[in-house]
């Protein structure tokens, strides 16, 4: 068995396949996101996974002794390997061998070739499925939170492939059961719903949708403002569907071209949210100088403060604790106080200090890194 690659913390993929240099290929490609195992053939697969369970598996139909079909039989006649996602992967796109894969008990199919961002799209969605699966047990309207806001979330990247307009309103309907969980103070389980969500830039942005809401609450804000800020959260960040994934989730330090091309997802998301006239303008505001600075080193305009609302000071700050905090495949989440000692040491000219006071206060009152 080959050796566990990556860091602790994220899910576990296993690739069985009979070609060590596919293999390879395969696990290189998606290094940035999971830790990854290999094994040659199907009887050093079924050994390993008395030992160790992954969170999916990817099988090639031809994998040696046996093959993939006869492997994923195995594998469901296992009660201890119950419910394991596992993703064939076939060499000809024929509709025999599609009925095959099902019949067996391969929850989804790839053809090779395939893209990298295929590959990734479907693994993300087979343990997402798990996640989202655990919201059914919580209280109606955080559940409706949660389903909703993954739903719309989802959907922008299609709309905005094919160059339609976001439709405001049904950011807005999903956001509306956020901004009562966060009203009746009963909103932690949504946090906890998303902290292990495979799709980072989901579970980031819903994050900064929450907190920018409670923020709002925490200062007198209406509901119909609070749902503003909610629905600028989770847009704030459209712009990096557009971002590759390699550079989206890369371990290292970013060179200067790629700095470049992360950068952009600010105009990006502003073209995006522009296509339609019924965003707010507040909105577009959070999207478009989120990264701004108060000493004016920000990005993408090096805005001074003079220049930058509370809005925008605000999204600066839930921000950036939610980058500090977030679980990412390249680090593991930072405790609150750690980030809010940070903030307020090191960010002193970024940052409005009279808002970061309030927000460091509401998120002790709140005790918004304590489980529920």
């Amino acid at each position: 068995m080959a050796a566990v690659a990556g860091a602790e913390g994220r899910n576990l993929v296993a690739i069985v396949d009979g070609n060590a240099a596919y293999r390879t290929q395969v696990a290189q490609a998606l290094l940035s996101f999971y830790r990854m195992v290999e094994y040659p053939d199907s009887i050093r697969a079924m050994a390993a996974l008395g030992v160790c369970r992954p969170e999916l598996m990817l099988i090639s139909e031809d994998t040696p002794i046996g093959g993939g079909f006869a492997l994923v039989r195995k594998i469901r006649l296992r009660p201890d390997l119950e419910g394991l996602p596992i993703i064939l992967v076939l060499a000809r796109d024929d509709p025999a061998a599609r009925q095959e894969a099902r019949d067996c008990g391969a929850d989804a199919v790839l053809i090779k070739p395939y893209r990298r961002s295929a590959l990734i799209r479907q693994i993300s969605a087979l343990v997402n499925s798990q996640i989202e699966q655990s919201w059914e047990s919580l209280p109606p309207v955080q559940r409706q939170a949660l389903k909703g806001t993954v739903e719309i979330y989802n959907s922008i990247s299609d709309v905005i492939e094919r160059g339609e307009p976001i439709g405001y309103a049904n950011v807005t309907e999903a956001c509306a059961p956020l901004v009562q969980a966060v009203n009746t103070n009963d909103f932690k389980s949504i946090l906890n719903g998303v902290r292990d969500h495979d799709n980072y830039s989901y579970a980031h942005s819903l994050k900064v949708a929450t907190l920018l809401s409670l923020f709002g609450n925490t200062i007198g804000l209406p509901q119909s403002e609070q749902l503003l800020l909610a629905s600028g959260g989770l847009l704030h960040d459209v712009g990096k569907m557009s971002i590759p994934h390699e550079v989206l989730n890369k371990p290292g330090r970013l060179t200067d071209d790629e700095f470049v091309v992360m950068r952009s997802h600010v105009d990006a998301s502003v073209a995006y949210l522009s296509l339609n006239p019924d965003i707010p303008k507040g909105v577009i505001t959070i999207a478009a100088q989120h990264h701004e600075k108060l000493d004016g080193t920000g990005y993408p305009h090096r805005l001074p403060g003079s220049k930058l609302n509370d809005l925008a000071r605000m999204a600066a700050i839930v921000d950036v604790y939610g980058a500090l905090t977030d679980r990412r495949v390249y680090k593991p989440s930072m405790p609150a106080e750690k980030a809010l000692g940070i903030m307020c040491n090191d960010m002193r000219n970024h940052l409005d200090g009279k808002l970061l006071a309030l927000f460091r206060e509401m998120l002790l009152d709140a005790a918004v890194d304590a489980p529920v």
